[in-house]
């Protein structure tokens, strides 16, 4: 590092502004008045230590080369700054913005001060590569005959695929939405994460010579068998679909629905499409059972939309504000950081457990009974007496996770081994049951981040690669360069 002192200097860590709450929920654009390039950007990226041992990459999935784009941001090198992140990062413009920063918890910096602004320093370095023109398609200088079919095109489908169609494989990407993206697209609201940053990569990938077919579902529009029989490989990317329900009295009342049944509308909206399931919170008393990362767009959702109230239901305790003990540094600390749309409004209630949905007696919701919950002996809840309460509630938005994959009609068409969990079991790499069907992201994984999804896309691509190619294959792995054309042609 230049300046081995930097940290010493610069202790204060400087956080991107947001737009004011009562201007950015009156519409859909990105809530930070601020991007990735700021005054402070290259003055935060000095705090960057000359540590010796990054954990910083050890704790990033994608394993991205962090204390050297800092260091060139420090220095204003965009274009070297880019060409190092592009090494090991698909897509930083995402995890710039939705990733929860697993790096920086990792940071040493992070263990007596503020950890460095990694996340930050990402989202300037590509912002700055699409503004000075360093982005650029990178097509293959020669083909393979080898086709690769990819279903599914959330971050790990489209990860994938890029880095495929670099090798020089002729990849197609089936999507059942009307554009792609997957949850990308659909399931984050366009206040986090803005579409247009989809559109221009597609469209990157296009040029690059990647096909994308949409308002296809494979196993009904085409059979999982059919697609089979026509690709050399194929790989399952469609992610973890399937909610967690809640089997509780008056569940089969109107106006309860899972949290990916409204968030995908809300978008359709914004982007001029035909809503699906005509869900809004207009005017409504929400409930949101679930207080993760879905539940706080729901807030923001809920609020943008003109919902009467918004209240957030949370099982678990709330976070505690520093590092708890059994979360050691450098592993990934789950601490109590408000989001913007908790800053917008709504009420978070924690440590409580819903019980019932009241009926106003015309098969609509109208109401939510819950109690508050305490560790206990039997069981990692126990219900407490006298606690029990009715909220309103004329939505209720369940927002509780993902079981797996939705695997039905592949389960018929083209069977595959499941695991324990019943996601797509993985039984060489990311090879499933069938060696010629390949499994990543979620669909293999379970639910998890974005992040992950990109790195389970590059390094899936390098398994099926080296499937096609037989090990000669100069595909880049998950920390390789993936800035020249890549692979080999079948001799």
């Amino acid at each position: 590092m230049a300046d081995p002192r930097g940290f010493l200097k610069v202790r204060t860590r400087q956080e991107l502004k947001e737009r004011p709450v009562e201007e950015r929920i009156n519409d859909w654009l990105d809530v930070h008045a601020e991007h990735g390039l700021t005054p402070f950007t290259q003055t935060q990226a000095s705090r960057c230590m000359d540590c010796g041992t990054p954990f910083c990459m050890t704790g990033c999935p994608l394993g991205n080369l962090i204390p050297e784009w800092n260091d060139l941001v420090r220095q204003g090198k965009w274009e070297d700054a880019y060409n190092r992140l592009s090494q090991t990062n698909n897509f930083p413009e995402f995890t710039g913005r939705i990733c929860p920063a697993l790096c920086e918890s990792a940071c040493v910096l992070g263990i007596h001060q503020p950890p460095t602004m990694i996340h930050n320093d990402e989202q300037a370095i590509i912002d700055q590569a699409w503004d000075l023109g360093f982005v650029k398609p990178l097509p293959p200088e020669r083909l393979t005959d080898f086709t690769v079919a990819v279903v599914g095109s959330g971050p790990a489908g489209l990860a994938c695929a890029q880095q495929l169609t670099r090798a020089g494989h002729t990849v197609v990407v089936y999507e059942r939405d009307e554009e792609v993206g997957g949850l990308l697209r659909f399931g984050i609201p366009n206040f986090k994460l803005e579409k247009s940053l989809i559109d221009r990569r597609v469209e990157q990938m296009e040029a690059e010579g990647t096909r994308f077919v949409i308002n296809t579902t494979i196993g009904e529009d085409i059979s999982w068998d059919d697609l089979y029989s026509r690709y050399d490989a194929v790989v399952v990317a469609i992610g973890s679909r399937v909610p967690r329900d809640m089997k509780l009295p008056g569940r089969d009342l109107d106006g309860i629905h899972f949290a990916l049944d409204f968030l995908p509308d809300a978008t359709r909206r914004v982007r001029g499409l035909t809503p699906h399931n005509d869900i809004t919170a207009k005017g409504k008393h929400v409930v949101i059972i679930g207080g993760g990362d879905t539940g706080s767009d729901c807030l923001g959702t809920s609020i943008r939309q003109g919902a009467k109230d918004v209240t957030v239901l949370q099982i678990m305790p709330k976070e505690p504000d520093d590092r708890p003990a059994n979360q050691p540094w450098p592993t990934f600390a789950r601490r109590y950081q408000k989001t913007s749309s908790m800053e917008e409004g709504g009420t978070y209630i924690y440590n409580v457990d819903s019980l019932e949905f009241i009926s106003d007696g015309n098969g609509h919701v109208k109401g939510l009974r819950i109690c508050d919950v305490a560790p206990g002996e039997n069981g990692p809840f126990t219900h407490q007496p006298g606690t029990e309460r009715e909220i309103p509630a004329d939505l209720v938005l369940i927002s509780v996770g993902f079981l797996h994959p939705d695997t039905t009609t592949l389960d018929e068409q083209l069977p595959l081994d499941k695991d324990n969990r019943g996601n797509i079991a993985r039984l060489n790499g990311f090879q499933t049951s069938n060696p010629r069907v390949f499994a990543c992201g979620d669909a293999g994984r379970g639910q998890s981040l974005v992040v992950w999804a990109i790195a389970e896309g590059r390094s899936c691509a390098h398994a099926v690669d080296e499937y096609l190619i037989g090990g000669r294959s100069e595909l880049a792995s998950p920390i390789a360069s993936t800035t020249r054309p890549m692979g080999l042609p079948r001799k």
